[in-house]
């Protein structure tokens, strides 16, 4: 169902008023093409009236004026030959089509805002929940979550599983389904997307239709906030910044009209980045577009860090016989992260270390409990390009499981881990930033130093 918005109303009645204006002009015309713009006049108002009824008898006069209008334009239509004629109809017409601009612009309510959200894995959810719950809250403004599919990739770039994680979300998130929503018909006034890349991810693509580029079409405004928070970096360190410069050069950035990043640091390098790759593709200097463009707000994922208290988590039964110990105290609980990027460097080296960092935290698992949460794509990364390595690593995981004396986080609930635990220790990653927020100690592990002490 279309979106009946105040002002596509007040467009189309602008419209109206030029097609009757030039009509007269046009006096002697083409007859064929007279009819045409009277056609175009007629849809136009029953457009209009169509979407007035949804709204129910209260806009009844109005429909009452636009039927009558109809009935001008075809009274017209019939006397084009008539110069005296046409001239008194559209005389009559105009007056019409003022009154109607008038009543729609006191007497309709102002248009609400319709914002959509885009998540397409529910563990990145946190990177625009804050942003909805303010928009959920504005009295003028519909909210749609609609969590969208994604699919892992082969070698050769073709999708392979296909995934949907709607029903993941957090109780008080209501979700609607992908395709239930009509993104043409209703065309909302903001969409916001945390997935940037488009097809050009190796590992994982969301479904084509919710590519940047085609979600263009529908919305006046697309907005970009990364799922990721990185490390922050003084913008003038030229080989710091080459090593992220791959996240500020997506197609989710250039198909974006605002991309919010997480600090104005943030937002100089990601200007200076694509300032010097314009000039380099194009010779032109784009720096104001990407100064207005790009914004440098926050991150959403450090507002729900910061907001996500330990006393408010509902630890789950199977977590609580891990972290408890005998007297009903707790055990210093040690968020374990393994990443992707670290098993693709070190491959067989990683797999080793991250079995003896569980030999250690076993044998010292009566005074600390070990929270392994590994990078959620580890599985479609390494099933992708490192067979071999998945076989080994997915054993490692069974046996540590099996086992049952830590915790393997595979949840959507990243806040939760982070709330939870008293320390991290692991790869570095996205997560250390959110630790440093939320003020809690980070080591990070060294692959080639085996044999930890306690």
């Amino acid at each position: 169902m279309e979106r009946c918005r105040k002002k596509d109303i007040l467009a189309l009645i602008h419209t109206m008023m030029e097609a009757n204006e030039s009509v007269v002009k046009a006096l002697p015309a083409d007859p064929q093409k007279l009819n045409d713009v009277f056609i175009q006049c007629q849809d136009a108002a029953i457009q209009i009236g169509t979407q007035l009824e949804s709204f129910g008898d209260k806009y009844t006069p109005i429909v009452n004026i636009l039927e009558d209008y109809c009935e001008k334009v075809y009274q017209m239509s019939i006397v084009t030959s008539d110069g005296n004629a046409c001239r008194k109809l559209s005389k009559k017409i105009r007056k019409q089509l003022t009154d109607l601009q008038n009543r729609i612009q006191y007497e309709m309510p102002e248009d609400r805002k319709e914002v959509v959200f885009l998540p397409y894995k529910a563990s990145m959810w946190d990177s625009l929940e804050s942003v909805w719950k303010a928009a959920d809250e504005d009295e003028n403004t519909d909210a749609y979550v609609i969590p969208i599919p994604y699919y892992d990739k082969n070698p050769d770039g073709s999708f392979r599983e296909e995934h949907y994680e709607g029903d993941l979300y957090p109780d008080y998130v209501p979700i609607t389904k992908y395709d239930e929503y009509d993104f043409e018909g209703r065309r909302p006034d903001m969409i916001y997307i945390h997935n940037p890349y488009d097809n050009n991810n190796y590992v994982t693509s969301v479904h084509p239709f919710f590519y940047s580029g085609n979600l263009k079409k529908f919305t006046d405004k697309l907005v970009y906030i990364p799922y990721f928070v990185l490390e922050e970096i003084d913008p003038e360190n030229a080989d710091a910044v080459e090593g992220i410069r791959h996240f500020c050069i997506t197609q989710g950035v250039i198909n974006a009209d605002k991309v919010i990043v997480q600090s104005e640091d943030m937002k100089k390098i990601y200007v200076n980045v694509l300032t010097d790759f314009m000039k380099e593709h194009t010779g032109e200097d784009t720096r104001k577009y990407w100064e207005d463009k790009i914004l440098g707000l926050g991150s959403p994922k450090l507002d729900k860090v910061i907001s996500t208290r330990k006393e408010d988590i509902v630890v789950p039964e199977e977590w609580l016989k891990v972290i408890e110990k005998p007297d009903g105290s707790w055990k210093k609980i040690i968020f374990y992260n393994t990443s992707v990027q670290a098993l693709l460097e070190h491959n067989e080296k990683m797999n080793a270390k991250i079995k003896d960092v569980l030999r250690v935290f076993k044998e010292n698992q009566e005074e600390v409990a070990l929270l392994w949460r590994p990078h959620p794509l580890i599985e479609a990364t390494i099933k992708s390009v490192r067979v071999r390595l998945w076989e080994e690593y997915k054993e490692i995981v069974d046996t540590y499981r099996a086992e049952g004396w830590g915790i393997y986080d595979d949840t959507a609930d990243l806040d939760r881990a982070i709330a939870v635990s008293d320390r991290y220790y692991g790869d570095w990653s996205s997560i250390v930033q959110l630790y440093r927020e939320a003020r809690k100690p980070v080591m990070i592990q060294a692959v080639e130093i085996f044999g930890l002490k306690n």
